[in-house]
């Protein structure tokens, strides 16, 4: 098997490994970056993975993604407002990818991420009231309001969490997919990261027992571009050839995906997950993308190792959402109107969610001890011995 399925390569970077030629674009910068035009969209929604999308899936798509932004920017304004603490770490830029790729998991897939999982919680279905109530730090939040911004889950979604420490999550995500294999279930485990996790060595050691297993694992890099607040380009070593490159180390597949085009996104994944399912192969994937705001709300410096320019550059000409709704329009599958609504809509839904969490009860101080360890909310079914808790 070769170390780089040709396939996978998209318009944004193309490998051949005979020759050992790298056609090199701005892949690793944010700045300069070639626009998906009407045309290459058009291009992108006939391929393999979108060909038989129908008008209702099509306009699902971008339904989704404006409720992803009209939520983060509701969660922006209690977060000014002080009714949010501590991080908040918000997807405005990047829904195309929760959207795109969430899109193709079926019954045995599972998603897990890290502490930018808004995007991704709604993505699989998750509502915006449970949401918005974890950020509050309120009981009717989707971890009792125990984990905050970082830490939404939902099994009954197969969804993993929203993990606070770098790259905390990736051998997660090989062990998600070694449950998938070891009872026998077609399925794959899509794991998301920053790509200020690439340096960590849990993620390598993930990459490696992933590889050396043959784990159905699908490890999608969301580059954009400055990690916690320093570029690329200082911070990781072969930026030319790009991060996914690394898994060249591990003889795994890789490719490089256009974040700005959710026909690239879903044809990408699309790829990388069948061979999960079908031959059981992880793949690293880079998915170039673009965020507006902060590292964090609390990045105060996020306009001064990025300029002005480069942020409004990238609003202008590259927004995902935008660059979708043209192509929607171009194509006759949805009006202006009918945007009108769905925006509408999706702001009426994030400010009901505020509105539910404002009123929603803090959790009582009895519950402090409770969802720390299993075998303690469940005495009947303890197999342990000894105490857990010492608190005289």
């Amino acid at each position: 098997m070769p170390l780089i399925n040709a396939s996978f390569s998209t318009h944004v970077l193309l490998k051949d490994r005979k020759t050992q030629i790298v056609t090199k674009s701005s892949i690793s910068k944010t700045t300069n970056r070639q626009k998906p035009t009407k045309a290459i969209l058009a291009k992108d929604a006939k391929s393999p993975a979108n060909a038989d999308l129908s008008k209702d899936e099509l306009i699902g798509f971008y339904r989704e993604m404006v409720r992803i932004r009209r939520f983060e920017e509701r969660s922006l304004r209690a977060y000014q407002q002080g009714r949010i603490a501590g991080f908040l770490h918000l997807y405005i830029g990047q829904e195309s990818i929760a959207v795109g790729s969430i899109s193709l998991m079926g019954e045995n897939d599972h998603v897990i991420t890290a502490y930018r999982d808004h995007g991704h919680a709604l993505a699989v279905g998750m509502n915006m009231n449970e949401c918005m109530a974890e950020l509050f730090g309120k009981s009717t939040g989707c971890s009792k309001g125990k984990g905050g911004s970082m830490h939404y889950f939902d099994p009954s979604k197969n969804y993993w969490g929203g993990h606070g420490i770098v790259a905390g999550q990736t051998p997660l995500g090989a062990g998600l997919a070694y449950g998938l294999k070891y009872q026998g279930k077609k399925g794959c485990a899509l794991c998301f990261l920053g790509d200020g996790a690439i340096n960590q060595g849990a993620f390598h050691e993930s990459l490696n027992i992933a590889s050396l297993w043959n784990l159905p694992v699908v490890y999608i890099i969301e580059n954009n571009g400055y990690s916690m607040g320093t570029s690329q380009e200082r911070s990781s070593m072969h930026p030319d050839l790009g991060l996914a490159a690394r898994a060249e180390g591990y003889s795994m597949n890789w490719a490089h995906i256009n974040g700005e085009s959710i026909f690239d996104i879903r044809e990408g994944v699309k790829k990388a997950m069948d061979l999960a399912r079908e031959e059981s192969k992880p793949s690293l994937l880079e998915i170039h993308t673009y965020r507006y705001q902060g590292h964090s709300i609390a990045d105060a410096n996020h306009k001064k190792y990025r300029t002005k320019e480069e942020i409004d550059d990238y609003r202008k000409n590259h927004d995902p959402l935008s660059l979708y709704r043209e192509y929607l329009l171009d194509a006759k599958l949805l009006t202006d109107e009918g945007m009108k609504e769905i925006d509408i809509a999706a702001k009426a839904e994030a400010e009901e969610s505020a509105k539910f969490a404002d009123e929603s009860p803090f959790p009582p101080e009895s519950d402090i001890l409770k969802d720390v360890y299993w075998e303690e909310d469940h005495p009947d079914q303890k197999l342990s011995e000894g105490r857990i808790f010492f608190n005289d």
